[in-house]
């Protein structure tokens, strides 16, 4: 039962225009055109963002290049020593933006407002399996957690993220996409592991440079003409499938019940972020 004295939980989405040819709009790209009105320096507002400076110019790029008009004008040199600026048609973007984020917004209110008053409704618990039901990838292995460690490199990011109370998944990911996913501790991402990356040990005793380990028992093999996938459950109810050859089955002896573990590197983690 709702408590009547507690604020009423809020569903909140995140707006975006797309176009047959990938993202056009999001907050992040409205949030650097509202700061380049703002500052008029391309290097001013990547910091406001904050995006890296060629983030910032990649985004400008392709969304000059999907706009029937251009959004930015950008200058160099002069005697007024060149700047960046949004054209007419950018702040009539911009204002069309934030115009249907808000009815967007407001017609999550409404929703909230209704399952409030449904019995035994929570609009927390549906509002994140709404999000976790949205992803649509090709990838045979799909999680979900929050970010717990990030260490980084030169060039790379390391970000390990918790399954479970038993489960850690570690990826390894450029330092510009670690920026434009708008990673931090705590934060909720998706990771997607293609089946065919994954390798099966039947000891686990065996040391590997592989930088995951999970480990759980063979709850169901599907035989195909070439090729097998093999689903391990592990410790916590989670699933992961590997494709390997059908000689591999035989070879590894693998049988139904059977513990297994599964590596895969690091750099063969996929990381989605809601912005």
């Amino acid at each position: 039962m709702n408590n009547p004295t507690s604020p009423a939980p809020k569903l909140t989405g995140h707006f975006s225009v797309d176009t047959e040819f990938g993202a056009y709009l999001g907050t992040t790209r409205i949030r650097l055109l509202e700061a380049i009105d703002r500052h008029g320096s391309i290097t001013k507002a990547a910091k406001a963002v904050p995006l890296s400076y060629k983030a910032a110019w990649d985004a400008i790029d392709a969304m000059n290049n999907l706009a029937d008009q251009p959004l930015v004008n950008r200058s160099t040199g002069g005697k007024n020593g060149g700047g960046t600026t949004l054209t007419d048609y950018g702040h009539k973007i911009v204002a069309l933006y934030r115009a249907m984020e808000q009815e967007y917004q407001h017609t999550l209110d409404r929703l909230a407002e209704k399952l409030s008053n449904l019995e035994g409704g929570d609009i927390r618990d549906f509002q994140m399996l709404l999000r976790r039901m949205s992803i649509k990838a090709s990838a045979r292995n799909q999680f979900v957690g929050p970010i717990i460690a990030m260490r980084e490199g030169a060039v790379s990011f390391e970000v390990c993220l918790r399954l479970d109370d038993n489960n850690e998944i570690v990826a390894i990911i450029t330092k510009e996409s670690a920026e434009n996913l708008e990673l931090a501790i705590g934060k909720e991402v998706y990771a997607l592991i293609k089946a065919s990356s994954v390798i099966l040990l039947t000891d686990d005793s065996i040391r590997t440079s592989a930088r995951n380990q999970l480990c759980g028992e063979i709850s169901h093999i599907h035989p195909g003409a070439v090729n097998s996938e093999v689903t391990m459950k592990l410790q916590g109810g989670k699933t992961l499938t590997a494709i390997v050859t059908c000689e591999s089955v035989e070879n590894l002896k693998l049988t139904i019940g059977q513990n297994i573990c599964a590596i895969f590197e690091a750099s063969n983690v996929i990381l989605i972020s809601y912005i």
